[in-house]
């Protein structure tokens, strides 16, 4: 498998289906993890930066689920290939950004990455659709071990595991879960979810994670503290006490638009459908935007033709680096515009109900 390969069709873990799928579009869980006996990244040389590459990639050539992955060169690919990979959550801008020997290694579904000197020497991060915490832990635990028997990793007894960032310390467990939120938007009741989230000490972050806005209404909400906390007490909270109150929150809302604001709810839904299967040019902004209305359309069933994986499809496929990919070549703002407005319409075009 090659990066080429990953354009033909979205990633496992934006399929459709899974638990509180309406509202919650996938789950990810990321360890931190250092080699004993060498500098974070912070204070490593070049020479040394090569020999944790060498070190982590021999590990994981050398595990079993290691035989499912691919690995890529980051520091050799071209910007596209590693935008591509930061759009499709493989890799964080950090990584794509970065400069010496860094890797990553990825599964065939695209729900296992494994990012060596990006922040930390390992990034280990483990993707699912819908909510499906415990699925990816699971996931989880089977890689961390397997690697943990092959490489030693920098722990203190009474600190945990050691990690670049303060606030990764200790287990160096981050838990994060994207959800879809146009209900609480539209019902202006989505800044007291904010900020009761940020109240418990969770990070609101956009669809791209750190440093991204809330683009077409998709918040990845996370931990920001590990040290002191177990792994289970930081899934427990995730799985009982943050999510499934946000996720009832939500339906609530878009209960309360279907019942009291019918008209106005149509009018966006259609209104952006309408957009979408004629525009002629559109930007990245505005495609989210209109395929967020589109969504939540298609979960109230106010649009009964078109289903979620088409338009997670359109989220993923719309954007930049995908739209040159596909084009073999690159293009500028306008002609990436008028690509996207053109693959959009061809999408929707095969969804329509034949006559």
């Amino acid at each position: 498998m090659t990066i080429d390969d990953l354009i033909k069709a979205p990633g496992e873990w934006l399929r459709t289906g899974g638990p509180m799928g309406d509202v919650v579009v996938s789950s990810r869980i990321r360890l931190a993890r250092n080699l004993a006996n060498h500098h974070f990244l912070s204070k490593a040389t070049l020479p040394e930066r090569r020999e944790i590459e060498r070190l982590i990639h021999g590990a994981i050539t050398a595990s079993e689920f290691g035989k499912t992955t691919f690995y890529v060169n980051i520091d050799q690919l071209e910007p596209l290939d590693r935008q591509l990979l930061v759009e499709r959550h493989l890799i964080s801008r950090q990584h794509a950004e970065g400069e010496g020997s860094r890797g990553v290694a990825i599964s065939s579904s695209e729900t296992l990455s494994l990012m060596i000197n990006e922040e930390d020497h390992l990034r280990i991060q483990v993707l699912r659709h819908g909510m499906n915490l415990d699925d990816a832990w699971s996931e989880m635990v089977r890689v961390d071990s397997a690697l943990d028997g092959l490489v030693e990793f920098a722990y203190h007894r009474q600190y945990g595991y050691l990690t670049a960032c303060p606030t990764n310390v200790g287990t160096g467990l981050r838990v994060s879960v994207m959800l879809h939120l146009p209900g609480l938007k539209l019902t202006n009741e989505i800044e007291k979810v904010l900020r009761a989230a940020k109240d418990l000490h969770l990070a609101v972050r956009g669809l791209y994670g750190e440093g991204t806005d809330a683009t077409g209404d998709f918040f990845q909400i996370s931990n920001q503290t590990t040290l002191g906390q177990s792994e289970e007490e930081i899934l427990t909270t995730f799985r009982s006490t943050v999510i499934p109150p946000i996720v009832k929150y939500e339906q609530e809302a878009r209960k309360a638009l279907k019942r009291d604001r019918l008209h106005a709810l149509d009018d966006k839904v259609w209104r952006a459908l309408g957009i979408l299967e004629n525009a002629r040019a559109i930007s990245s902004e505005e495609a989210l935007f209109l395929l967020s209305h589109l969504r939540l359309g298609v979960t109230l069933e106010r649009i009964k033709h078109i289903d979620l994986d088409t338009i997670n499809e359109l989220f993923i496929g719309t954007q930049a680096a995908h739209l040159q990919k596909r084009a073999g070549k690159k293009l500028d703002g306008e002609k990436r515009s008028i690509a996207r407005a053109e693959y959009i319409r061809e999408r929707l075009a095969k969804a329509k109900p034949q006559s």
